[in-house]
């Protein structure tokens, strides 16, 4: 089953992941402000976490969120006060999203279809929730024009939701084929790092979505090189879902160009990458987190 907003869903995941966001790697989390220090992060938290939040936003108050007096949240690499945007006074129901749960980091990343007006677009977000309130959200929110690298391809939100259903993004991978936390992170690093000889181990009809457009297949542009060296784009934070084979990674995206912010998110399992999209966006080359 696609993952769709309000959903929930149940298992664990395990492990921890480079990050320089802030936060322990042990963090613990909760869906209410009251939780304490006890609170244990469960995919079930994550996912209402999340949930709350897509509702917040189309009501455009974020006063019932469980937030921490110093939560930090950017927008297309603003740090601004959350609720003061423009997309959050005008956002409506989210339509879609697809979710890695990550419970080490008590971190859930997200691609989304939310609609602007009457403008769907494709969004990619990250909360980190500490002792039961939410520290930390970074929203990537591409509108049409948004992405403007002379190979970026026009976005298409609809192409992110008709294609979930064949990727089966949140259908949990069976025990024998999943990777373990370590693959999952390292296919990431790996693919980041070493751009474009770093995308190995993908299926031939694995296809590469950016920001829901090109639908192009995992390997066009692309090759393998079993030990890649160099940093093309230093991934800031990784997150790996391992029960539904999920990793979500964010880098400043600079390939033939100036600096684009860079959500990634693949499906593995059996030991093969399945589908890769990406949410890119104009940026100065800065996250809003470094």
């Amino acid at each position: 089953a696609v993952g769709q907003p309000g959903g929930s869903s149940s298992g664990g995941a395990t492990g921890g992941a480079p990050s320089n966001t802030g936060g322990a790697g042990q963090a613990t989390g909760g869906m209410d402000s009251g939780g304490g220090p006890d609170v244990e992060c469960t995919r079930e938290l994550l996912d209402g976490l999340l949930d709350d939040y897509f509702a917040a936003l189309a009501a455009g108050d974020p006063s019932s969120l469980p937030l921490a007096p110093q939560v930090k949240f950017t927008e297309n690499a603003e740090v601004t006060p959350i609720g003061a945007t423009a997309f959050w006074m005008n956002a409506g129901d989210t339509k879609y999203s697809q979710r890695a749960l990550d419970t080490a980091q008590c971190s859930v990343a997200a691609q989304a279809v939310i609609p602007e007006g009457g403008v769907d677009l494709p969004v990619g977000i990250r909360l980190k929730a500490e002792r039961g309130e939410i520290t930390e959200i970074e929203t990537i929110v591409v509108r049409p024009g948004d992405y403007t690298a002379s190979f970026a391809v026009e976005s298409n939100p609809a192409a992110i939701i008709t294609i979930a259903g064949e990727i089966g993004w949140h259908d949990p991978v069976p025990e024998g084929q999943r990777a373990t936390r370590e693959e999952l992170i390292g296919w990431v690093d790996k693919y980041f790092r070493a751009f474009p000889a770093g995308v190995c181990d993908v299926t031939p009809a694995c296809r590469r979505l950016e920001n829901g457009g090109g639908n192009f297949s995992c390997s066009t542009g692309a090759s393998c090189t079993s030990t890649p060296g160099g940093d093309a784009f230093v991934p800031r934070v990784i997150l790996a879902d391992e029960e539904r084979g999920i990793a979500a990674g964010f880098t400043i995206f600079d390939f033939q160009t100036t600096g684009h912010l860079d959500m990634h998110m693949i499906k593995m399992s059996g030991g093969q990458v399945h589908a890769v999209q990406a949410i890119l966006r104009d940026t100065n080359g800065e996250s809003g987190w470094d």
